[in-house]
Order: structure tokens, then C-alpha cells, then sequence
């Protein structure tokens, strides 16, 4: 199965790319490797705004890294022009807003790769990965994550 045939048959439609809220661009590719710049998790149109430990649960926060991973999948998409060029995912980083007592920074990031995987399958999804706490992120997202891809 396709990667598009995979989105459409988790009813995922994939953003267009959103326009940098600062002095960056969303991706650049160098040889084989795309990179793709930091995405806030977003509900509503709008930064899905609050902290870990504080006023958002692992769970919640699982669901907003899985909106973050929709959102990188739209770039990726404007990135190279067709997802099925991708051989890997290499590498996640997870930023998650939380409290100095919130541990879960990992189960958070796990909606992320979870769905990475699902749609990518085990070969090509499965990455290395890093997972923060921090004490907080732009426009107060609760999730922030960057990706690292290989193209074929």
C-alpha cells in the first residue's frame, strides 16, 4: 500500500505548509536528507496552547504530538513531492512543554511516532528519536517537533 492510500484510509488529509512564524523556512534539503524545521502542535487553526503536568494529560498531549506529525507530513509532502520517495524517517525531536515534575515527556512524543509508523510502516517509519521537557515554546504550544527524513 502507498503511503497516500495509508493517509486516506486513516482519513488523514494533509495540510499545506505553514507559513514560518519567524526568520526561517519550513524545510531544506541537502543531498539525501530533508530537514524539516520545528512544528507547533495546533488546534483549531490555532497553537494548541498549554503545559504538561499542569493543565494538559499525557494523553492530550499524545494527541497533539499525532497533529504535529500530520502537520510535518503535509511539509514533507511540499518538500519532496511525493511521500512514497521517502526511505526513512531518521530522526524525531520532541520538545513538550512541561513542569519541572512531568516525566512523560517520552508517552507524549510516542503520538508522533506511533502514527509515523502506522503510515510509513516498520522499514521506513521507524526513526531515532529525542523527547524534552521544556519550560515552555512558542506561542505556548504544548508540542513542538522537528523532523529529519531520507529521500529516494
Amino acid at each position: 500500500m502507498n503511503v497516500y492510500e495509508t493517509l486516506k484510509s486513516l482519513n488523514i488529509e494533509l495540510p499545506p505548509v505553514a507559513v514560518p512564524a519567524a526568520a526561517y523556512v519550513p524545510y531544506v534539503q541537502t543531498g539525501n536528507l530533508v530537514f524539516l524545521s520545528g512544528h507547533v502542535a495546533k488546534k483549531n487553526g490555532k497553537a494548541w496552547a498549554g503545559q504538561l503536568g499542569k493543565n494538559i494529560d499525557t494523553a492530550e498531549g499524545q494527541q497533539a504530538a499525532r497533529a504535529v506529525a500530520i502537520d510535518l507530513m503535509g511539509t514533507l509532502h511540499a518538500a519532496v513531492g511525493d511521500l512514497n520517495r521517502v526511505k526513512r524517517i531518521v530522526k524525531v525531536m520532541s520538545l513538550v512543554n512541561s513542569t519541572g515534575d512531568f516525566t512523560e515527556q517520552h508517552l507524549v512524543t510516542n503520538g508522533c511516532s506511533e502514527l509515523l509508523g502506522q503510515v510509513f510502516g516498520p522499514q521506513v517509519g521507524a526513526h531515532a528519536r529525542s523527547a524534552f521537557g521544556v519550560a515552555q515554546i512558542p506561542m505556548g504550544a504544548c508540542v513542538e517537533i522537528e523532523l529529519i527524513a531520507e529521500i529516494g
